[in-house]
This record gives structure tokens, C-alpha cells and sequence, in this order.
């Protein structure tokens, strides 16, 4: 059971009970090795537009990277009624999937108070105050609600620094007399009959003239989250509504690129200012189109818009929303806006979606295309930029899928980057592009899919040779090997996805995974076995949600039993078991966690020699909660293109787009 409380339910949806108190209890404290100790832990939620953090003290900061990754206020946000106030310690604190409730108490009244994000794109937050007088004689009070406006724009690597005011109003809502404000603060007059009760409804942040509805919201919100509900992980019917809505409360909408940008978040976004990779928008939106196609669609626009009509796509997206490719230029990031396109195809069969039109990136001056024709373009750069090595397979230049590959190898740097062959993107191309090659002939273009059917079949045959009698070899450079005296996790389930090891193997592999890289970990299986003392972010002792989803989805086809097992692993359920004093991983996580073995075992990496730290900003990471969704998924037996019918083994995922299950 977690330190810091338990799950319950509010309004009809999972929510978490915070009773902690964080000015009293040791456990509260912890290092984001970047910044000073401190006992603050907050949980990100979201719409469309605007995330709202809440955190323990009962105060909350607002984020919107409509046209920039900015702070609009940040620890602010408290309602008080004479000496009561909502940012006390021993107050009541819940956090439901897309709001935050809190309660206090005293002799003469009580108060709740409930911030919730709207449905839809609201660039503000609705507040609901909830007052109650415990007296048996009538009270006079006044009720006042207080933000401040505390902007900061998020710079590249170092972090937030105070910005331009944004413009946030305080608005009181409904009665004869409404009032805006744009100092935050607003008192309202009450008299309560004894043992009476009043609501009174607000709202705060960039104000527009829609029509805001608490209830609507909240009616919409438990009709949009997906149920599920799995004998053999009955944690899922609370983890699967709680990840879709943290997930898609990552979303936003994109002011300058168009579409939704759905970011990694965590440290990434909200301490060093950067979106990216681009491969990581394309990853969290694959879920989402069996739960909300059409946001999966929008995010697929987006990453497609960040790119050059040669079709690259940038490692990254500044803090000003211009492309950065000063630290990697990975060679995997077409591949999964491939994967993504297919995906949907596949779910939807919405074959007009690629033949509307999608710009690039400003910085181009280029013409919008077609969204299929974007495909095509970023299939050929694939195929003719990055192209292939001495050895046929695809060339990693200074990244794959993992950023510190080319460190880890233990090959000459320049050398690696220059004829560098990853497995990894082999295998996994091997996979995406038949599927592809689908949509490409779909869309009268069976040139390009029998191309990409062809190149996918050959780099089948390729991954299968790389087959050391133990594991499958992660990558070749110049004279060496990497990945034959150690198993590199990555490539092994991407290996059994693409059909490069045949039935018998692959349960082989994957029972030997269970007994080492997985093996006394309560959270997933390692990224490198055999272990040793290396626990940067490319280093044996991290535990990757991204990896760990392929490593389910390939045991879901041949060891259902086990693929179960990791991914009740992946769980939130599990961590709070696991580690119940780290608040990451209780509600929600980074993109890996250290290992049983490592000095800081169910926290996260850092590489403060750099002044970089997942642990600096160790929640919100979009990979925790979207690795977990898709892994159900497969599991249930949902994939692009697949004629293998769903598990029939009573486990069930329902929305208003797909119904799996007996």
C-alpha cells in the first residue's frame, strides 16, 4: 500500500485519496538532484489545451504550450473563509483523473474545493467551492478566491524563468451580478442559514466566451474514458480510464504547427524545455486510436508538420517550437509516424484522412501535401538517407530508438555514427513496413508497397542471422559486434514481432528474459543483462515502459501467461507495492525507473553531470501511461492489419470505438 494514500473513487470515476501529511512525515521528502529537496509531489491532468498540476499543499500551476512550452502560473490557487484555508497540510486532498478535490473543516464551517479541466480545449479551469455552515444559527461569511499570475517561459536544458504576463482572468460565474478580474482575487459575500449550504462556481485562466458546464464535464469525461476489466490483472479496470485520461490530458492543441502536439512531458517539457524525440508524439498517440481516432490523427498531423519536405523529422521541437537537431538526429523517428499511420488506417479505415492536406514546418516555406504523400516522403528518406550498412542492416548515424546506443557500444564515436548498423531498426522496420505497405497500396501508390513490402521481408531475413544462440545481436560498426556477450533488451522483442524467430524461439527468448534481465524486478525487465554499474538512461539498470510494452506484446503471441504477468508489472499497482514510499510511479511516472540493484532503486535516472535529470521532474511522462494502454491492447490481441482474433480469455477493453472481449 502507498505511504501517501489510496485509490478511491469521486464522481464515478477512479480518483486517489492524498493523506499524507507532507510537513510532518519524513517520507515526504525527496532529491531532484538538480534543485533543492523538497516535499512537493503533484500529478499532472489535463484536456485538449491546458494541464493543470495539483499538487499535496492543495495549490496548483496551469501549462500551456499553445505557441510555446510556458508556465501560466505556477504553486498558486487557495480559497479561504476567515481563518480556513485550502492550502493547509491536514487538509483532504483527491485527485481524480481530470481534477483535483479538496476539503477542509472547522468549528464553524466547511469547504470544498474542486478545480476541474473541461472537456473539449478550455485554456482555463473551472472551480467549484462548496460551503457549508456547521452552526445552528445563521453566519455572515466571505468567501474569497486567490491565484497569482506567476508566468515562466521554459528555456532550452536550464530550465523556467519568470515570463510576460499571459493575460489570466479570475471570473465568477452564474448569479446577478457576475464579475471578472484579471487580479485573481475575488470576495464573495455570504449568509448561510444554520446548517446551510452554498456553490459557487468560478473560473481562472486564459478566458474565452464558451460556456463552461461542471457537470457536462464530468457526465462527458465518464463517457469518454475507456473500461476494462481483466481476471488476470484486476488492477486494469482502475489503471486503464486513469492512464487514457492522464494521457490524454497530455494533449495540446498546437497554435502554430496545427493539429495536437502529446508530448513526452516530465523533465523533458516541463524542467528543460523541449519536445521531442518526434518518435515519442507518435508512440503515446498509438493507443489513442482505438480510444479517440480522431486525437490520434491529430497528433499523427502534427509530428508530420514538424518536418522538411524531404521527409526528416527533427530529433526535437525547441521551447519556441523551432526544430532542434544540435544533440541527436536518430535514424528510427520515420518509422513510427509509419507505424501510427498504419495503425490507424487499420482501425478506421479512414482512407480520406491521408489525402488531406498537412503543412511542414514554417521554416521550409514549403507547400502543405497531402498526409499520405508526407509518408511517402519520410518512407523514402528512410529508405535513401538513412539507408543501409556493410551488413545490409539499417544505419543507426548518432541514435536509434535508444539515444545513448552510440556511447554504449563501446565503439569509436565518429566511426559508429558514420557505419553504424542497428538491429534494432532492422527488426522493427521489418515489422512497420509490410503494414505500410498497406496503406500505401490502399492509397494507389503499390509501387512504394511492394517496395516497402520487400525491404520489410529482407530485413526479416537479415534480424533472423543475428540469432547468437542466446539473444539476437543489437548492432554491427566498424570491426565489432555489439550485443553478442550481452542481451540488449530493445531489439529481442522486436526480433519476435517481425517473424524473425520462429515459434519455438521465441518462447525460448522470452522465458530466458523472465529468468534474467526481468529476473527480482518488481517493475520489468532491464534494459542490458548481465547487469553492471552503468545507470545512466542508456545504461543495464533501467527499467524502460517502452520496451517493456514490446517485450508484453511479444509474449502476448506466444506466452500469454507471461505477457500478463510484465504487464501487471508495468503497473502503478505494482510500484506502490514495490516502493510505497516514491511518489513517482504512484499516480504517474517517467519514462524508466532504476532497478532493484541501483543506489536510488524505483526513482530515475540523471545525468547531472550534464544538468540534465529525468529525476528532476520524475512524473507526467506520457510513456507511463500510454506503454501501459497499448500493452493491454495487444494483449487482448488489437493490431494493425492482424487477422489473429482477439484473446477470448475474459479480459475486455471497451470504448466508443472498440469492443474486445467474450
Amino acid at each position: 500500500m502507498s505511504a501517501f494514500g489510496a485509490w478511491t473513487t469521486a464522481h464515478g470515476l477512479p480518483a486517489f485519496s492524498y493523506t499524507m501529511d507532507q510537513e510532518r512525515d519524513p517520507r515526504a521528502e525527496w532529491d531532484p538532484i538538480l534543485d533543492p529537496p523538497t516535499r512537493r509531489h503533484a500529478v499532472h491532468l489535463g484536456n485538449r489545451r491546458i494541464t493543470l498540476v495539483a499538487d499535496n499543499y492543495g495549490r496548483s500551476g496551469l501549462f500551456d504550450e499553445h505557441t510555446a512550452l510556458r508556465w501560466l502560473t505556477r504553486e498558486t490557487g487557495v480559497t479561504r473563509v476567515g481563518e480556513l484555508s485550502t492550502d493547509i497540510s491536514g487538509s483532504e486532498r483527491i485527485f481524480g483523473p481530470t481534477f483535483v478535490i479538496v476539503r477542509v473543516a472547522d468549528d464553524r464551517v466547511s469547504l470544498e474545493r474542486t478545480v476541474l479541466c473541461p472537456e473539449g480545449e478550455a485554456p482555463w479551469v473551472l472551480i467549484r467551492l462548496r460551503v457549508r455552515n456547521l452552526l445552528g444559527e445563521p453566519a455572515r461569511l466571505t468567501l474569497t478566491e486567490e491565484w497569482a499570475a506567476r508566468p515562466a517561459q521554459v528555456n532550452l536544458v536550464s530550465g523556467a524563468e519568470p515570463g510576460e504576463d499571459p493575460g489570466l482572468e479570475l471570473e465568477l460565474l452564474g448569479g446577478a451580478d457576475p464579475c471578472r478580474t484579471g487580479t485573481g482575487r475575488l470576495a464573495v459575500p455570504l449568509l448561510l442559514a444554520a446548517h446551510d449550504e452554498r456553490v459557487v462556481e468560478l473560473r481562472y485562466g486564459l478566458l474565452d466566451d464558451t460556456a463552461p458546464s461542471f457537470e457536462g464535464s464530468l457526465a462527458a469525461l465518464r463517457d469518454r474514458l475507456p473500461r476494462a476489466s481483466a481476471p488476470r490483472a484486476p488492477e486494469a479496470e482502475r489503471e486503464i480510464p486513469w492512464h487514457a485520461a492522464l494521457l490524454t490530458g497530455g494533449a495540446c492543441a498546437d497554435g502554430v504547427l496545427g493539429g495536437h502536439t502529446l508530448d513526452q512531458g516530465s523533465c523533458y517539457s516541463f524542467r528543460h524545455g523541449f519536445n521531442g524525440a518526434a518518435r515519442d508524439p507518435l508512440q503515446h498517440a498509438l493507443p489513442l486510436v482505438h480510444i479517440e481516432p480522431d486525437l490520434a490523427l491529430s497528433v499523427l498531423r502534427n509530428t508530420c508538420a514538424w518536418g522538411s519536405p524531404d521527409g526528416d523529422l527533427p530529433y526535437a521541437l525547441g521551447p519556441d517550437k523551432q526544430p532542434w537537431t544540435d544533440l541527436f538526429r536518430p535514424s528510427d523517428q520515420n518509422l513510427w509516424a509509419l507505424w501510427l499511420a498504419a495503425e490507424y488506417l487499420s482501425a478506421t479505415g479512414e482512407e480520406a484522412a491521408f489525402r488531406e492536406p498537412v503543412p511542414y514546418h514554417p521554416l521550409h516555406r514549403a507547400a502543405p501535401v497531402p498526409l499520405g504523400e508526407h509518408l511517402r516522403r519520410q518512407f523514402r528518406f528512410f529508405t535513401d538517407v538513412v539507408g543501409r550498412g556493410e551488413h545490409g542492416h539499417v544505419r543507426m548515424l548518432n541514435a536509434d530508438w535508444n539515444d545513448m546506443a552510440i556511447t554504449e557500444s563501446g565503439v569509436d564515436r565518429e566511426l559508429m555514427i558514420a557505419q553504424g548498423e542497428s538491429v534494432l531498426n532492422s527488426a522493427m522496420a521489418a515489422w512497420v513496413l509490410p503494414r505500410y505497405a498497406v496503406l500505401a497500396e490502399r492509397l494507389g501508390d503499390p509501387v512504394t508497397g511492394r517496395e516497402a513490402r520487400e525491404l520489410g521481408e529482407e530485413l526479416r531475413g537479415l534480424v533472423a542471422g543475428e540469432w547468437n544462440g542466446r539473444w539476437f545481436r543489437r548492432a554491427h560498426g566498424p570491426g565489432a559486434v555489439v550485443g553478442d556477450s550481452d542481451m540488449w533488451l530493445e531489439v529481442q522483442p522486436w526480433a519476435i514481432l517481425c517473424g524473425a524467430a520462429p515459434p519455438g524461439r521465441a518462447v525460448e527468448l522470452l522465458r530466458r528474459i523472465e529468468a534474467t534481465a526481468a529476473a527480482g524486478s518488481p517493475l520489468g525487465a532491464r534494459l542490458r543483462w548481465p547487469v553492471r554499474d552503468r545507470y545512466g538512461p542508456g545504461g543495464v539498470g533501467t527499467i524502460w515502459y517502452a520496451i517493456n510494452m514490446t517485450l508484453v506484446w511479444a509474449a502476448a503471441r506466444h506466452v500469454p501467461e507471461l505477457g500478463w504477468q510484465w504487464w501487471r508489472r508495468m503497473s502503478l499497482t505494482a510500484h506502490a507495492n514495490a516502493y510505497p514510499d516514491v511518489w513517482e510511479g504512484t499516480l504517474s511516472g517517467p519514462d524508466a525507473y532504476l532497478a532493484p540493484e541501483t543506489h536510488r532503486p524505483g526513482r530515475t535516472w540523471d545525468l547531472a553531470d550534464l544538468g540534465i535529470a529525468m529525476q528532476a521532474y520524475p512524473v507526467a511522462n506520457l510513456h507511463s501511461h500510454s506503454q501501459p494502454l497499448l500493452a493491454y491492447l495487444r494483449l487482448l490481441g488489437v493490431e494493425p492489419f492482424s487477422t489473429r482474433p482477439p484473446t477470448g480469455d475474459g479480459a475486455r477493453f471497451a470504448s466508443r470505438a472498440l469492443t474486445v472481449g467474450p
